[in-house]
């Protein structure tokens, strides 16, 4: 079987559970009539750190476990990662995203039937700014990017592993860099920090049927894509600075 192939079939399949999982959560707690609503910030937090954890069990071994194009791009720029596949990477991502979130839909239709507001469901979806400063947010998603791409790149140098990604830190540490990084800098945007995560699941929520739906809220989009990219590219830039 075609080595890119596998890859990036992996990398579809592990971006596909981070999302179930981690959109899941965010359903559980949000929508109306659900056991685990208002379970709050540290249920998420906890739950999309082993979100990731889980797409790391699974894809690590065979594409190095990127999950998101803030990653890939970071490692490509950061010369650990082959130029030549950051689009089949970002594809597989992206395509493995809308997977997830479609899932969790299909998984909650009661519960989002059930919940009125519209802004409840699109969050169950994608991330939103607690207070709306577009500045201030895509600092937000910067720094919280580079903080996750850098500690990637900086842990990954002390193994000697075939692919280098978050599968090269192991699945435990990655999922606790998540759990951090969610309590202490999620606060302002919702720590989309992954286009993958965001994009992917803001498009699934613009097709699919819900009830009651109201805006994708295209004005900010731009922000979880933006901001993740460019703290992506700090990030390699850093690493490249201080380890190369």
């Amino acid at each position: 079987m075609n080595d890119v192939f596998v890859k990036c079939l992996f990398e579809f399949i592990g971006t596909a559970i981070l999302v179930l999982f981690g959109d899941g959560v965010v359903a559980s707690n949000c929508l109306k009539k659900s056991k685990g609503e208002n379970g709050g910030w540290v249920v998420i937090t906890l739950a999309w750190g082993l979100a990731v954890m889980l797409g790391v069990f699974i894809s690590g071994p065979y594409s190095g476990a990127h999950l998101n194009p803030a990653v890939t791009l970071g490692l490509a720029a950061a010369g650990t990662f082959s130029w030549s596949l950051v689009v089949p990477y970002i594809v597989a991502q992206m395509l493995g995203g809308f997977v997830g979130a479609v899932l969790v839909y299909a998984f909650y239709k009661d519960h989002y039937d059930a919940t009125d507001d519209p802004a409840v469901k699109l969050g169950t979806f994608c991330t939103a700014p607690a207070i709306r400063n577009y500045g201030r947010n895509l600092f937000s998603e910067i720094l919280g990017t580079f903080v996750l791409v850098f500690v990637i790149l900086a842990l990954s140098i002390q193994g000697n592993t075939p692919e280098v990604g978050m599968g090269a830190l192991g699945a435990f540490p990655v999922a606790m860099l998540i759990v951090a990084l969610g309590m202490s800098l999620g606060g302002t945007t919702g720590y989309a920090i992954n286009p993958a995560r965001d994009l992917a699941p803001r498009l699934a929520h613009a097709v699919l049927p819900i009830k009651g739906k109201g805006s994708n809220d295209w004005a900010y989009s731009w922000v979880p894509v933006v901001g993740p990219v460019i703290g992506g590219f700090l990030a390699a830039a850093g690493y490249c600075l201080i380890f190369c």
